[in-house]
């Protein structure tokens, strides 16, 4: 008689089963060896309360993460209006020099063109 013909057999009776269960959860030895096996596995009252103390110490971290970002966020934010305010002033004032040099340009040409043409439609020269 083999191994495979021995589980075989208790495959096929139930009752015999049933019987052998109880004959290993009796004996000492056996039931204690049973009882580590199961416990390897098995997750204790300790192991889920160090679990949610390094879940609890994982999302502190990460909150005190995301509020430091969003802190220097809205520093740059800030940084950024305090420097683009200089920028937009000085390009104002460029685009004023500017505006006036050219009105300046403008004047001067229509002045040296279109006037003497002009005076020369009305006669005066």
């Amino acid at each position: 008689m083999t191994a495979d013909h021995v589980v075989e057999l208790f495959e096929e009776n139930v009752s015999a089963r049933k019987r052998l269960a109880e004959l290993l959860v009796t004996e000492p030895d056996v039931r204690l060896a049973i009882i580590y096996a199961i416990l390897r596995d098995v997750a204790t009252k300790g192991d889920i309360n160090e679990l949610r103390k390094e879940i609890k110490g994982e999302i502190d971290g990460l909150r005190k993460e995301i509020i430091s970002l969003n802190n220097a966020t809205k520093q740059g934010i800030d940084n950024l209006r305090i420097s683009s305010k200089g920028d937009i002033e000085s390009l104002r004032k460029e685009i004023s020099g500017n505006f006036r040099w050219i009105m300046g340009v403008i004047l001067t040409v229509w002045g040296a063109t279109v006037i003497p043409i002009l005076l020369k439609l009305i006669g005066a020269i």
